[in-house]
């Protein structure tokens, strides 16, 4: 190739460094590549250059994007992966795939999608990944060379897949290595989106080199391999001046002054301008017209079939018979509009030609931008049909009904409504709000409107709920729902609210639905959401009169349906909030649950009732003494949450909370292991998540009790953990852990003023739960040297909250604080020795370790402080923090 050397070399140099790290074993040494330049400037050639001297040490995987082709979700991604996976056998296949089959099949079109639940997109992409690693260990003899064409006009979905195999690993280093070619940006990307994602992509390559125009010296030398050693000065000069050293373009120019038996030489100069208008835009699409109607109407056809462009689709669509669909080819292929088809022969038996393509995307985008208008659009829409007949599912024809001229057609409209089910449970929400969209433009009847717009609001639940509230309100606004249908909208309405951190919105939504909804298991369901997400705010108008409407609400309930062990949940869950008899708790999420696990129909994945509900029900576990229950609901979550690929935000809070166990039983290293974890996970899909506060809100809290107060520090700056707070309540309470990181940094004013912001903001509500909320201990200890008599009442005042919450936990804590402001030593020891006895018989290794110093330290007693260090130490409270 001409002057492309250091393209090459950079690409060489790339592929031996792969090789080298497959060879020897160790970690990757693949990466991102990245080429860029203008249309026609030969990125084409120089990938297939590096395909032809990659391909005798690698796997070489190819893709090309298509201006058509941006709506098909993982159409790169399956272009990539399929003919490697094609070379496998069942069992092989099994392998790769493992437990996640039927959640990755489907997105790689291998396999039709077990359901039509919606599959969650991050999980999927999270999968791919995965698979990528998998497929890349087993081809480690001839590793992956991944060469993406025209990646500028990717799928969304694959430029996220890409992004998420390159982003999330640890070490950063590649098994593989990508190369990337693209058009360079008209703008710089701005939010979100697939030109955002390929510009991340490109930030992390290796290298980016961009595509430089061919010098006249170059344009010389193809002129004379062309046209003969004879072209002269003149000659070559005015080619790359008309050309301006496109590579394409001169190519193509140098073709046409043959065909034409142009002498190169300067008085034929002149006319290489007109011949050179020959190859673009109008000039293209010109020479095509002359070739005929029969040519110019199988040029439109293939533009606007695509990928799809066979010789018996192509005969139907035109109307032509197949011989003649051949003739015109031929016609294409000799003005290299088209590439030549190769044979449809092996050995004496027929196969099936390949779909027809033009030479070059510049044609492609030349003879699409011809087809008039309404021809075009009546073309796709024959197109659906006749894709349809040949048994090609909604998803498969959505690309051409979403360029049908919207015409009032409710076939149009179903089959718009077939695909988003498809996109979804592909993982692919975008593709299915695309079609949505374009359903209400087309529009739907009365009868199905407000249930389009219900489909829609469902689809961008989970990214993008600001648009969800829009939708789901708009649907409720109009008649065409039905019962069920209105309570399910409002339910969600509700979720897309919390998740847009509008809980009052969420609650006052619910509470006029079910204000309306007749008796039953609908109208508790809406009752569920009113008490969850009005307990979920972090202030309320008047908390203890909701919490006595929902225990009045509840008090003859049995667990009857699911219906009644929500309701039942979001009650245990305020009573320990309340911090009412943690025996009472115990009972009620007992109540709630179906031998010990949740009922069918309120599992974690479940999406009627969401992960809320048995969320609930394991955190009053954990904050009643009973970390064994919430640990086994935990765990499943997490292992529910895996197979059903919800790798994102869910598994996120799942971890976070078998971090809280941890945390709770005082095994604080794996605390802190299964939180750092949550918080990763939290990070690959967002900032400012509602996992993020309680997450990071646990994590300090954990490193503060390991002794590591600069690490908790780096923590709270990094996730903002601080004021301004969330609208909802964070777990356990913020400001309370704020206070106390506050106090281990000496900074004891601010922490007096958080705390005492703690216990106004809580009191109010009637939340008295010492452990979940320990503001109390806390500012009672801090206000001991300056203010002994207040700090007295409030540990007396705690002792009480304990006494009548019952845990041991919460006893022993209270005791150890009033232990500070006994009247003498010998009441001090006394009140320690209660507390030490209490948190011997609590779950709680911590806090026990805790006592025990503060007894040792009391008694003066070697043996008894140097059993508490060894405790503390057992714990994973750092050796120096432990002595104090």
């Amino acid at each position: 190739m001409l002057e492309r050397g250091p393209e090459l070399a950079a690409a060489a140099h790339a592929v031996d460094e792969l090789v080298a790290g497959a060879t020897t074993g160790g970690p990757g040494r693949g990466g991102i590549l990245v080429y860029r330049g203008e249309p026609g400037i030969g990125k084409t050639a120089l990938l297939a250059e590096i395909h032809r001297t990659a391909r005798d040490r690698c796997t070489v995987m190819t893709a090309r994007g298509g201006e058509t082709l941006t709506s098909v979700p993982f159409h790169l991604t399956r272009q990539l992966l399929q003919p490697a996976l094609d070379g496998l056998d069942a069992d092989e296949v099994q392998q790769l795939f493992g437990d996640h089959f039927d959640l990755l099949a489907p997105a790689l079109g291998i396999a039709p999608p077990s359901s039509d639940a919606p599959a969650d997109p991050q999980g999927v992409l999270l999968g791919l990944a995965r698979l990528l690693d998998r497929l890349a260990d087993r081809l480690r003899e001839r590793p992956p060379v991944l060469l993406v064409d025209d990646v500028h006009w990717s799928d969304a979905e694959s430029l996220a897949w890409l992004d998420t195999f390159t982003r999330t690993r640890r070490d950063h280093r590649l098994p593989v290595l990508v190369v990337l070619a693209h058009r360079p940006f008209v703008r710089e990307p701005q939010g979100p989106g697939a030109p955002a994602t390929l510009a991340a992509l490109a930030g992390r390559a290796v290298l980016t080199l961009g595509l430089n125009a061919l010098t006249s010296g170059a344009t010389a030398e193809l002129a004379r391999d062309a046209l003969g050693g004879h072209a002269d000065e003149p000659f070559c000069r005015e080619l790359w001046t008309v050309t301006s050293g496109n590579p394409y373009e001169t190519v193509e120019l140098l073709a046409k002054a043959r065909d034409r038996m142009l002498e190169p030489v300067a008085g034929s100069a002149g006319q290489l301008r007109g011949l050179g208008a020959e190859s673009r835009g109008g000039g293209l699409v010109a020479r095509l017209e002359e070739l005929g109607s029969g040519p110019t109407q199988l040029a439109w056809a293939t533009a606007v079939l695509g990928t799809d462009s066979t010789p018996q689709l192509l005969a139907s669509l035109t109307g032509m018979s197949e011989k003649q669909v051949a003739e015109h080819t031929e016609l294409l292929r000799a003005a290299r509009i088209v590439t030549a088809p190769t044979t449809g022969r092996n050995g004496l038996a027929s196969v099936p030609l390949p779909p027809l393509e033009f030479t070059h995307p510049l044609i492609a985008t030349a003879v699409y931008g011809s087809v008039p208008a309404a021809r075009r659009t009546a073309m796709h829409g024959r197109a659906v049909w006749l894709l349809t007949q040949a048994g090609r599912g909604p998803a498969a024809v959505s690309r051409h009904l979403l360029e049908v001229h919207p015409d009032d057609d409710q076939d149009v409209v179903s089959g718009l409504r077939a695909a988003a089910v498809e996109h979804l449970a592909v993982g692919a929400p975008d593709a299915a709000r695309r079609c949505l969209e374009r359903a209400l433009v087309e529009p739907p009847g009365p009868d199905t409107y407000a249930r389009v717009l219900y489909e829609l609001g469902c689809s961008s639940l989970l990214t993008a709920p600001a648009a969800t509230v829009g939708h789901l309100r708009s649907a409720l606004d109009l008649p065409g729902l039905d019962d069920d249908l209105r309570i399910d909208a409002t339910f969600r309405l509700t979720q897309a609210l919390a998740h847009n951190n509008q809980l009052q919105e969420a609650a006052r939504a619910a509470a006029v639905e079910h204000a309306r909804t007749p008796p039953g298991t609908g109208r508790r369901r809406l009752q569920a959401a009113h008490f969850m997400y009005e307990g979920f705010q972090a202030a309320e108008a008047d908390g203890p009169d909701r919490s006595r409407r929902l225990a009045e609400l509840t008090a003859g309930f049995t667990g009857a349906d699911n219906s009644e062990r929500a309701l039942i949940t979001v009650r245990g869950f305020d009573a320990m909030m309340r911090g009412e008899p943690a025996a009472e708790v115990v009972r009620l999420c007992d109540l709630a649950l179906v031998d010990g696990a949740p009922a069918r129909g309120l599992s974690w994945t479940d999406q009627e009732w969401g992960f809320e509900i048995p969320s609930l029900t394991g955190i009053a576990y954990a904050f009643a003494d009973r970390p064994d229950r919430a640990e086994a609901l935990f765990t499943e979550a997490v292992r529910a949450f895996e197979i059903s690929g919800w790798s994102g935000a869910h598994l996120a809070f799942a971890r976070a909370l078998l971090g809280l166990v941890h945390r709770r039983r005082g095994n604080l290293p794996l605390a802190q292991h299964h939180l750092e974890e949550g918080l990763r996970l939290a990070d690959r899909v967002g900032d400012g998540l509602p996992v993020h506060w309680d997450t990071a809100c646990l994590l300090v809290d954990t490193l503060v009790a390991r002794g590591r107060t600069a690490e908790a520090r780096t923590v709270a700056d990094r996730y903002s953990f601080g004021p301004p707070w969330p609208g909802a309540i964070v777990l356990p309470d913020g400001p309370s852990v704020l206070g106390r990181l506050l106090l281990a940094e000496g900074r004891v004013d601010e922490a007096v003023s958080t705390l005492e912001g703690a216990a106004e903001a809580l009191t109010v509500r009637g939340r008295h739960h010492i452990v979940w909320a320990p503001w109390p201990l806390d500012l009672a200890r801090a206000l001991a040297p300056t203010d002994p008599e207040r700090g007295a009442r409030i540990a007396r005042e705690a002792h009480g909250h304990a006494e009548r919450l019952g845990t041991h936990t919460a006893l022993g804590e209270a005791l150890r604080c009033l232990a500070l402001f006994a009247d003498d030593p010998a009441e001090s020891r006394r009140l320690l020795e209660q507390a030490v006895e209490h948190l011997v018989a609590s779950p709680s290794r911590y806090e026990e370790a805790r006592a025990r110093l503060d007894l040792a330290h009391a008694t003066g007693d070697p043996t008894a402080l140097a059993e508490a260090a060894a405790l503390a130490a057992t714990c994973g409270v750092d050796p120096l923090t432990s002595e104090v």
